[in-house]
């Protein structure tokens, strides 16, 4: 999305017969794009939502069987038991909760390496022994579809309001000018937490105060004034693992000001690395 569509339009992709999308969830805008661009709009898209734990696909839609949502994961497959629990324990069958396996199923993870009780207390103490609790939260829509919101410790509290970094991160990308965005907290001496977003433009576009300002009206427009971000700092690329997800712990400690912690899953190290130096670059700047 970012160089648009000038590469992919210059390939002959009449071979491709189904596309899939992993790691991170899929906001609507990419998925959009990645139909009708490398798609050519012809192509299903296969997006999936597990974890390592599982052992395997547990939701997704199924091509041929089920019509596909931009952005959402889909349904639990044939065998697969999903649902979502409000705070106290209870199913929520439409709208938001947190992600929970109520069923075993044959690849699920039975232990941690040598430490049988964590597994428990990270897995099955919070609703009970049945049931698996996932750590992601979730929306089914009217549909029963589900939507994958993101991890439950994803959400910032601002001013005692609790907002979801993915859907800040739908919001932002949005915007015409903007290809991805990643979204986290910083700690605040005012509001408790501040909205920090790392946010990567199209193209060769340099992002500017004027654009930053415009930004912020576009989320404040589309959720609310308080998730409008408070930082704003552009960035090429985003460190990511080898499967596509954001490391979000290390966003966050550049956002800090911490020293780094393990980058080796990374696809490219090199871009915490300049990342960090840029940001380190503009605090002593802010504090001169």
């Amino acid at each position: 999305m970012k160089w648009g569509r000038e590469h992919p339009a210059a390939r002959d992709l009449a071979s491709l017969r189904l596309l899939g999308t992993v790691g991170e969830p899929i906001n609507p805008k990419a998925w959009i794009w990645y139909h009708e661009v490398i798609g050519r709009g012809r192509c299903p898209i296969v997006d999936t939502w597990w974890q390592t734990e599982t052992g395997h696909i547990m939701i997704t839609t199924l091509p041929g069987a089920l019509a596909s949502k931009p952005g959402s994961a889909g349904v639990p497959l044939p065998g697969v038991s999903a649902a979502l629990r409000d705070a106290d324990g209870n199913e929520v069958t439409h709208g938001t909760g947190d992600l929970v396996l109520d069923r075993p199923w044959p690849g699920m993870a039975r232990t941690l390496y040598r430490d049988d009780e964590r597994y428990v207390e990270t897995y099955f103490s919070r609703f009970g022994v049945e049931t698996y609790v996932v750590g992601d939260a979730a929306i089914r829509d009217e549909d029963g579809y589900i939507w994958i919101v993101g991890r439950i410790d994803d959400v910032i509290n601002v001013s005692g309001h609790r907002l979801s970094t993915a859907e800040i991160e739908s919001a932002i990308v949005s915007h015409e000018q903007v290809a991805e965005a990643a979204v986290v907290a910083q700690n605040d001496e005012l509001t408790g937490q501040a909205i920090v977003a790392y946010v990567t433009l199209t193209g060769d576009r340099d992002g500017d105060e004027l654009l930053e300002a415009e930004l912020r009206q576009h989320v404040g427009e589309r959720i609310g004034k308080l998730a409008r971000p408070k930082r704003i700092i552009w960035t090429d690329d985003l460190p990511k693992t080898r499967s596509g997800k954001i490391m979000r712990r290390l966003l966050r400690d550049i956002a800090e000001g911490r020293e780094l912690g393990d980058v080796t899953t990374l696809r490219d190290p090199a871009v915490v690395g300049a990342l960090a130096q840029k940001v380190g670059g503009r605090r002593e700047a802010d504090d001169a």
